[in-house]
């Protein structure tokens, strides 16, 4: 697809913008790695080699003691086996990721009890929480789930915002009072008393936590599309695809949209930093995500518990302020980047 000289020189300006270009790099690649995160975090082993035979225990179905010479029928341990086979001199092998433990797994030695600092030994490299699991997989299954659920959120509320915002802002009258009554009417609902009162009725669940978000979220980019369309429709160019017989989702789509497009890539960034703030503030007030699903409120809690185990507590908050700080700068680069006043001039 061919851009045009003007989408270039917004780019271009963006790259050149280096704390932006570089926090977008660096957050694309940790959400491209994070959904993968299995291949680098996990207690199944990446491949196993058995009398010959390849096995791939990660994205496959579960593997059995038996079926690697063990006197057990049930999934096996890979760590274990990895120390067995090591023992043997048939050449059979266990190929572990970096991190070899998952989100949900305790480690209880019997002797030292959990919290633990961080060990090469037990390769729990950023130690173990209050309940023994590795922080270091929490919080990397806990970026994922955060960060899918901002980009999530943020896709739905600014469909619905941005659908509502247009033809209120275009159609006005009778439609734009009412839809102003209602928006004012629903905003005046206190979300954290609906979060209370949705999570005592229904289990606590991503999709909900999203549902409760969106219901809230649309409000906000609705008033800013709805100005910017209110004051779109009055140029020359949407009066002359009015003239020609353009039906309104045609001037709204093809005309007046691409011209807002500027707003609404500018405040993305921003918005993605509430949400995860959001899903975070919700977690660490226990109002969130069922235990024990990782999530980096729930982290930020129990190191808040356990000022003791450091390793907790600054391991989560270097990785929120590194996120958030991230977004902002990528924000702050898009906002520069794409402010029309750079490249347009109204008489």
């Amino acid at each position: 697809m061919q851009l045009n000289p003007l989408t270039k020189k917004k780019i271009t300006r963006f790259r050149s913008i280096k704390r932006s270009y570089y926090s977008f790099v660096i957050l694309a690649s940790l959400v491209l790695l994070s959904c993968i995160a299995e291949v680098f975090v996990n207690s199944k082993a990446l491949m196993v080699s058995y009398n010959g035979n390849w096995y791939f225990p990660t994205y496959s179905k579960v593997k059995t003691g038996d079926m690697f010479g063990l006197d057990y029928g049930y999934e096996v341990d890979y760590r274990q086996l990895e120390i067995e086979f090591s023992k043997q001199e048939e050449g059979n092998w266990v190929f572990m990721p970096i991190v070899p433990w998952n989100p949900y797994e305790q480690d209880f030695d019997g002797v030292n009890y959990p919290p633990n600092p961080p060990s090469l030994e037990t390769k729990h490299y950023m130690g173990t929480d209050t309940s023994g699991r590795d922080v270091l997989a929490r919080l990397i299954y806990g970026f994922r789930i955060a960060i899918w659920f901002a980009l999530l959120t943020l896709t739905l509320c600014y469909t619905i915002g941005v659908l509502i915002g247009s033809l209120m802002g275009y159609l006005g009258g009778k439609f734009d009072l009412v839809m102003q009554r209602v928006i004012e009417i629903w905003s005046m609902v206190p979300f954290l008393y609906v979060i209370m009162i949705m999570v005592s009725i229904i289990q606590p669940s991503f999709f909900l936590f999203v549902f409760i978000n969106v219901m809230f979220g649309w409000i906000s980019i609705t008033w800013y599309m709805r100005t910017m369309t209110y004051k779109e429709k009055a140029r020359d160019y949407v009066m002359a695809a009015k003239a020609q017989g353009a039906s309104i989702w045609r001037v709204i789509i093809k005309h007046i949209l691409p011209n807002t497009m500027v707003m609404i890539v500018t405040l993305a960034p921003f918005s993605i930093v509430a949400n995860i703030t959001t899903l975070t503030a919700l977690d660490y007030l226990g109002l969130g995500l069922m235990p024990p699903t990782p999530s980096w409120g729930d982290l930020l809690q129990q190191g808040k518990s356990n000022m003791d185990a450091y390793w907790i507590i600054s391991s989560v908050v270097f990785a929120i302020v590194s996120v958030l700080t991230m977004v902002t700068f990528i924000g702050e680069g898009v906002r520069e980047a794409f402010d029309p006043k750079k490249y347009t001039r109204y008489i």
